[in-house]
Protein backbone atom coordinates (compact mmCIF):
# COMPACT_ATOMS: atom_id res chain seq x y z
CA UNK A 1 0.00 0.00 0.00
CA UNK A 2 1.43 3.50 -0.82
CA UNK A 3 1.63 6.10 2.39
CA UNK A 4 -0.38 8.07 0.28
CA UNK A 5 -3.24 5.79 -0.15
CA UNK A 6 -2.69 5.18 3.65
CA UNK A 7 -2.90 8.77 5.43
CA UNK A 8 -6.92 9.06 4.31
CA UNK A 9 -7.29 5.37 5.34
CA UNK A 10 -6.03 6.24 8.66
CA UNK A 11 -8.12 10.03 8.72
CA UNK A 12 -11.56 7.40 7.64
CA UNK A 13 -10.68 5.05 10.22
CA UNK A 14 -10.21 7.71 13.36
CA UNK A 15 -13.55 9.63 11.89
CA UNK A 16 -15.50 6.38 11.92
CA UNK A 17 -13.89 5.52 15.46
CA UNK A 18 -14.65 9.05 17.00
CA UNK A 19 -18.41 8.76 15.83
CA UNK A 20 -18.77 5.38 17.63
CA UNK A 21 -17.17 6.56 20.52
CA UNK A 22 -19.32 9.74 21.00
CA UNK A 23 -22.73 7.51 20.79
CA UNK A 24 -21.21 5.00 23.37
CA UNK A 25 -20.28 7.65 25.60
CA UNK A 26 -23.63 9.06 25.15
CA UNK A 27 -24.93 5.85 25.63
CA UNK A 28 -22.85 4.90 29.13
CA UNK A 29 -23.15 8.93 30.44
CA UNK A 30 -19.49 9.42 30.09
CA UNK A 31 -20.02 12.69 30.19
CA UNK A 32 -17.64 15.76 31.06
CA UNK A 33 -19.81 17.87 33.17
CA UNK A 34 -19.13 21.43 33.14
CA UNK A 35 -18.10 23.04 36.89
CA UNK A 36 -16.34 26.32 38.53
CA UNK A 37 -12.89 25.11 36.58
CA UNK A 38 -14.56 24.22 33.07
CA UNK A 39 -13.71 26.09 30.01
CA UNK A 40 -17.31 24.67 28.55
CA UNK A 41 -20.67 25.16 29.81
CA UNK A 42 -22.24 22.00 27.84
CA UNK A 43 -21.80 18.20 29.34
CA UNK A 44 -19.89 16.78 26.55
CA UNK A 45 -19.14 13.45 25.62
CA UNK A 46 -15.37 12.73 26.69
CA UNK A 47 -12.58 9.65 25.59
CA UNK A 48 -12.58 10.08 21.64
CA UNK A 49 -8.68 10.28 21.76
CA UNK A 50 -8.83 7.03 21.76
CA UNK A 51 -9.78 6.80 17.94
CA UNK A 52 -6.67 8.62 17.32
CA UNK A 53 -4.62 6.36 19.75
CA UNK A 54 -6.24 3.30 17.82
CA UNK A 55 -5.87 4.16 14.42
CA UNK A 56 -2.38 5.72 14.28
CA UNK A 57 -0.85 2.63 16.38
CA UNK A 58 -2.64 0.36 14.23
CA UNK A 59 -1.00 1.68 10.92
CA UNK A 60 2.54 2.00 12.81
CA UNK A 61 3.62 -1.39 11.97
CA UNK A 62 2.45 -0.83 8.07
CA UNK A 63 4.64 2.16 7.82
CA UNK A 64 7.72 0.31 9.14
CA UNK A 65 6.64 -3.07 7.15
CA UNK A 66 6.86 -0.19 4.03
CA UNK A 67 10.11 0.80 5.56
CA UNK A 68 9.03 4.45 5.99
CA UNK A 69 10.22 4.51 9.42
CA UNK A 70 12.57 1.88 11.25
CA UNK A 71 11.61 -0.62 13.42
CA UNK A 72 12.96 0.45 16.63
CA UNK A 73 10.98 3.88 16.39
CA UNK A 74 7.62 1.65 15.71
CA UNK A 75 8.10 0.08 19.17
CA UNK A 76 9.33 3.07 20.88
CA UNK A 77 5.84 4.53 19.42
CA UNK A 78 3.96 1.19 20.09
CA UNK A 79 4.85 0.76 23.30
CA UNK A 80 4.52 4.45 24.81
CA UNK A 81 1.86 5.30 23.44
CA UNK A 82 -0.25 2.16 24.44
CA UNK A 83 1.26 2.27 27.71
CA UNK A 84 0.09 6.49 28.26
CA UNK A 85 -3.18 5.85 26.27
CA UNK A 86 -4.23 3.27 28.62
CA UNK A 87 -3.34 4.24 31.80
CA UNK A 88 -5.13 7.83 30.54
CA UNK A 89 -8.36 5.53 29.62
CA UNK A 90 -8.39 4.19 33.21
CA UNK A 91 -7.67 7.59 34.96
CA UNK A 92 -10.69 9.08 33.00
CA UNK A 93 -13.19 5.94 33.72
CA UNK A 94 -11.75 6.68 37.87
CA UNK A 95 -8.80 8.08 38.97
CA UNK A 96 -5.44 6.97 39.73
CA UNK A 97 -3.49 8.69 42.60
CA UNK A 98 -0.58 11.33 40.71
CA UNK A 99 2.27 9.34 42.10
CA UNK A 100 1.23 6.38 39.90
CA UNK A 101 0.16 7.94 37.31
CA UNK A 102 3.45 9.89 37.16
CA UNK A 103 5.28 6.36 37.81
CA UNK A 104 3.95 5.03 34.48
CA UNK A 105 4.46 8.20 32.61
CA UNK A 106 8.50 7.76 33.84
CA UNK A 107 8.08 4.13 32.81
CA UNK A 108 6.90 5.07 29.55
CA UNK A 109 9.56 7.72 28.71
CA UNK A 110 12.42 5.13 29.41
CA UNK A 111 10.79 2.78 26.97
CA UNK A 112 10.99 5.30 24.30
CA UNK A 113 14.41 6.13 24.99
CA UNK A 114 15.72 2.93 25.25
CA UNK A 115 14.62 2.12 21.84
CA UNK A 116 15.95 5.33 20.45
CA UNK A 117 19.23 5.23 22.21
CA UNK A 118 18.59 7.94 24.35
CA UNK A 119 19.39 11.57 23.36
CA UNK A 120 21.35 12.33 20.44
CA UNK A 121 24.10 15.31 20.57
CA UNK A 122 22.85 19.01 20.42
CA UNK A 123 23.63 21.61 18.88
CA UNK A 124 23.91 24.97 20.88
CA UNK A 125 25.57 28.41 19.60
CA UNK A 126 27.69 26.43 17.07
CA UNK A 127 29.17 23.54 19.71
CA UNK A 128 27.66 19.97 19.75
CA UNK A 129 27.34 18.97 23.03
CA UNK A 130 26.59 15.42 24.49
CA UNK A 131 25.36 14.99 27.46
CA UNK A 132 25.64 11.66 28.55
CA UNK A 133 23.67 10.35 31.25
CA UNK A 134 22.61 13.89 31.91
CA UNK A 135 20.90 14.03 28.56
CA UNK A 136 19.30 10.88 28.93
CA UNK A 137 17.46 11.79 32.18
CA UNK A 138 16.50 15.25 31.03
CA UNK A 139 15.34 13.51 27.88
CA UNK A 140 12.94 11.69 29.96
CA UNK A 141 12.17 14.82 32.03
CA UNK A 142 11.14 16.71 28.67
CA UNK A 143 8.90 13.33 27.74
CA UNK A 144 6.88 13.36 30.89
CA UNK A 145 6.95 17.41 31.23
CA UNK A 146 5.23 17.35 27.46
CA UNK A 147 2.73 14.66 28.27
CA UNK A 148 1.10 16.50 30.66
CA UNK A 149 1.44 20.19 29.31
CA UNK A 150 -0.37 18.46 26.96
CA UNK A 151 -3.09 17.60 29.18
CA UNK A 152 -3.14 20.64 30.54
CA UNK A 153 -3.61 22.80 27.17
CA UNK A 154 -6.29 20.43 26.55
CA UNK A 155 -8.89 22.60 27.88
CA UNK A 156 -10.98 24.53 25.15
CA UNK A 157 -12.77 22.75 21.77
CA UNK A 158 -10.17 21.98 19.21
CA UNK A 159 -6.56 23.45 20.63
CA UNK A 160 -5.22 20.07 20.92
CA UNK A 161 -5.74 18.95 17.74
CA UNK A 162 -5.04 22.05 15.55
CA UNK A 163 -1.70 22.44 18.09
CA UNK A 164 -0.97 18.46 16.97
CA UNK A 165 -1.62 18.55 12.99
CA UNK A 166 0.26 22.30 13.35
CA UNK A 167 3.54 20.65 14.78
CA UNK A 168 3.37 17.47 12.65
CA UNK A 169 2.85 19.37 9.27
CA UNK A 170 6.21 21.37 10.49
CA UNK A 171 7.87 18.08 11.25
CA UNK A 172 7.05 16.72 8.10
CA UNK A 173 8.51 19.65 6.43
CA UNK A 174 11.25 19.59 7.72
CA UNK A 175 11.66 15.87 7.43
CA UNK A 176 11.09 16.80 3.02
CA UNK A 177 13.05 20.08 3.13
CA UNK A 178 16.24 19.06 5.92
CA UNK A 179 16.88 16.00 5.71
CA UNK A 180 18.95 13.87 3.29
CA UNK A 181 16.44 11.06 4.42
CA UNK A 182 13.88 10.38 1.95
CA UNK A 183 10.96 8.83 4.35
CA UNK A 184 11.63 10.94 7.62
CA UNK A 185 7.90 12.63 6.56
CA UNK A 186 6.23 9.62 7.25
CA UNK A 187 5.50 9.20 11.02
CA UNK A 188 4.55 12.85 12.01
CA UNK A 189 2.12 12.76 8.66
CA UNK A 190 0.62 9.94 10.05
CA UNK A 191 -0.23 10.97 13.32
CA UNK A 192 -1.46 14.42 11.45
CA UNK A 193 -3.60 11.75 9.63
CA UNK A 194 -5.28 10.30 12.87
CA UNK A 195 -5.70 13.76 14.77
CA UNK A 196 -7.94 15.33 11.34
CA UNK A 197 -10.09 12.37 11.56
CA UNK A 198 -10.81 12.99 15.05
CA UNK A 199 -10.77 16.80 14.78
CA UNK A 200 -13.96 16.52 12.45
CA UNK A 201 -15.37 15.84 15.84
CA UNK A 202 -13.30 18.26 18.35
CA UNK A 203 -13.93 21.11 16.44
CA UNK A 204 -15.04 23.97 17.86
CA UNK A 205 -18.09 23.69 19.42
CA UNK A 206 -17.22 20.51 20.26
CA UNK A 207 -19.11 17.28 19.75
CA UNK A 208 -16.90 14.92 21.92
CA UNK A 209 -13.61 15.49 24.19
CA UNK A 210 -10.54 14.25 23.59
CA UNK A 211 -10.08 12.84 27.31
CA UNK A 212 -6.47 12.16 29.07
CA UNK A 213 -6.25 8.63 27.03
CA UNK A 214 -5.87 11.08 23.66
CA UNK A 215 -4.18 14.40 25.12
CA UNK A 216 -1.81 12.50 27.25
CA UNK A 217 -0.21 9.95 23.97
CA UNK A 218 -0.16 13.19 21.65
CA UNK A 219 2.23 15.09 23.79
CA UNK A 220 4.21 11.86 24.52
CA UNK A 221 4.35 11.08 20.45
CA UNK A 222 5.27 14.19 20.02
CA UNK A 223 8.06 14.08 22.05
CA UNK A 224 9.15 10.98 20.97
CA UNK A 225 8.88 12.66 17.20
CA UNK A 226 11.31 15.46 18.47
CA UNK A 227 13.81 13.18 19.42
CA UNK A 228 14.10 11.25 16.82
CA UNK A 229 14.03 13.85 14.31
CA UNK A 230 17.04 14.69 16.42
CA UNK A 231 19.25 11.77 15.45
CA UNK A 232 18.16 12.74 12.05
CA UNK A 233 19.83 16.34 12.32
CA UNK A 234 20.29 17.83 15.71
CA UNK A 235 19.11 21.64 14.91
CA UNK A 236 15.89 19.56 14.34
CA UNK A 237 15.18 20.09 18.27
CA UNK A 238 15.54 23.28 18.45
CA UNK A 239 12.90 22.98 15.21
CA UNK A 240 10.46 21.10 16.98
CA UNK A 241 10.49 22.86 20.22
CA UNK A 242 9.76 26.07 18.44
CA UNK A 243 7.14 24.12 16.53
CA UNK A 244 5.56 23.28 20.20
CA UNK A 245 6.23 27.00 21.35
CA UNK A 246 2.17 28.08 21.68
CA UNK A 247 1.69 25.23 24.57
CA UNK A 248 5.54 25.20 26.14
CA UNK A 249 5.18 28.52 26.71
CA UNK A 250 1.54 28.92 27.90
CA UNK A 251 1.80 25.73 29.81
CA UNK A 252 5.20 26.52 31.62
CA UNK A 253 4.81 30.10 32.49
CA UNK A 254 1.70 29.16 34.20
CA UNK A 255 2.80 26.58 36.00
CA UNK A 256 5.86 28.86 36.91
CA UNK A 257 3.85 31.31 38.20
CA UNK A 258 1.37 29.23 40.20
CA UNK A 259 4.37 27.41 41.90
CA UNK A 260 6.03 30.90 42.78
CA UNK A 261 2.64 31.61 44.85
CA UNK A 262 2.40 28.38 46.48
CA UNK A 263 -0.91 27.21 44.82
CA UNK A 264 -1.37 23.08 44.46
CA UNK A 265 -0.08 22.53 40.99
CA UNK A 266 -1.84 19.24 40.32
CA UNK A 267 -5.63 20.33 40.86
CA UNK A 268 -7.45 21.46 38.21
CA UNK A 269 -7.39 25.30 37.22
CA UNK A 270 -8.10 27.50 34.10
CA UNK A 271 -5.63 30.25 34.63
CA UNK A 272 -3.58 29.15 31.34
CA UNK A 273 -3.86 32.38 28.96
CA UNK A 274 -5.51 30.48 26.26
CA UNK A 275 -7.99 29.99 28.83
CA UNK A 276 -8.36 33.48 29.92
CA UNK A 277 -8.75 34.57 26.14
CA UNK A 278 -11.74 32.34 25.55
CA UNK A 279 -13.38 33.71 28.04
CA UNK A 280 -12.86 37.29 27.20
CA UNK A 281 -13.67 36.52 23.26
CA UNK A 282 -16.37 34.44 24.38
CA UNK A 283 -16.10 31.20 22.51
CA UNK A 284 -13.24 28.65 21.87
CA UNK A 285 -13.40 29.64 17.78
CA UNK A 286 -11.20 32.41 17.39
CA UNK A 287 -8.51 31.13 20.44
CA UNK A 288 -8.27 28.13 18.64
CA UNK A 289 -8.04 29.99 14.84
CA UNK A 290 -5.36 32.62 16.74
CA UNK A 291 -3.25 29.23 17.65
CA UNK A 292 -3.32 27.83 14.13
CA UNK A 293 -2.22 31.56 13.09
CA UNK A 294 0.77 31.63 15.33
CA UNK A 295 1.66 27.64 14.34
CA UNK A 296 1.73 28.57 10.70
CA UNK A 297 2.49 32.42 10.30
CA UNK A 298 4.75 32.69 12.87
CA UNK A 299 6.68 29.55 14.65
CA UNK A 300 6.73 27.37 11.30
CA UNK A 301 9.15 29.48 9.39
CA UNK A 302 11.29 30.32 12.13
CA UNK A 303 11.86 26.42 12.56
CA UNK A 304 12.70 25.64 8.91
CA UNK A 305 14.97 28.62 9.51
CA UNK A 306 16.54 26.70 12.41
CA UNK A 307 16.24 23.21 10.45
CA UNK A 308 17.74 24.38 7.34
CA UNK A 309 20.82 25.93 8.89
CA UNK A 310 20.14 29.66 8.72
CA UNK A 311 20.21 30.59 12.28
CA UNK A 312 21.85 29.13 15.53
CA UNK A 313 18.88 27.11 17.20
CA UNK A 314 19.12 28.53 20.62
CA UNK A 315 18.86 31.87 19.01
CA UNK A 316 15.69 30.88 16.59
CA UNK A 317 14.05 29.72 19.99
CA UNK A 318 14.52 33.16 21.77
CA UNK A 319 13.44 34.52 18.93
CA UNK A 320 9.88 32.41 18.17
CA UNK A 321 9.39 32.26 22.06
CA UNK A 322 9.58 36.32 23.21
CA UNK A 323 6.22 37.30 21.67
CA UNK A 324 4.53 33.85 22.66
CA UNK A 325 5.61 35.00 26.26
CA UNK A 326 4.01 38.68 26.08
CA UNK A 327 1.33 37.03 24.91
CA UNK A 328 1.12 34.91 28.00
CA UNK A 329 1.79 38.32 30.44
CA UNK A 330 -1.26 40.14 28.55
CA UNK A 331 -3.74 36.96 28.79
CA UNK A 332 -2.64 36.54 32.53
CA UNK A 333 -1.47 33.10 32.49
CA UNK A 334 -0.89 31.61 36.29
CA UNK A 335 -3.14 34.68 37.19
CA UNK A 336 -5.82 34.10 40.38
CA UNK A 337 -9.18 34.22 37.91
CA UNK A 338 -10.05 37.20 40.16
CA UNK A 339 -7.19 39.28 38.98
CA UNK A 340 -8.05 39.12 35.30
Amino acid sequence: MSIWLLLPVVAGVALFLTGALRRYALARSLMDIPNARSSHSVPTPRGGGVAIVVSFLLALPLLAWMSFIAWPLAWALLGTGAGIAVLGFLDDHGHIAARWRLLGHFAAAIWALFWLGGLPPVVMLGFTVDLGWLGHVLAAVYLVWLLNLYNFMDGIDGIASVEAICVCLGGALLGIAGSSHSTDFAAPLLLASAVTGFLFWNFPPARIFMGDAGSGFLGITLGVLSLQATWVAPQFLWSWLILLGVFIVDATFTLLRRLLRGDKVYEAHRSHAYQYASRQFGRHLPVTLVVSGINVLWLLPIALWVGLGGIDGLLGLLIAYVPLLGLAVKYHAGELEKQA
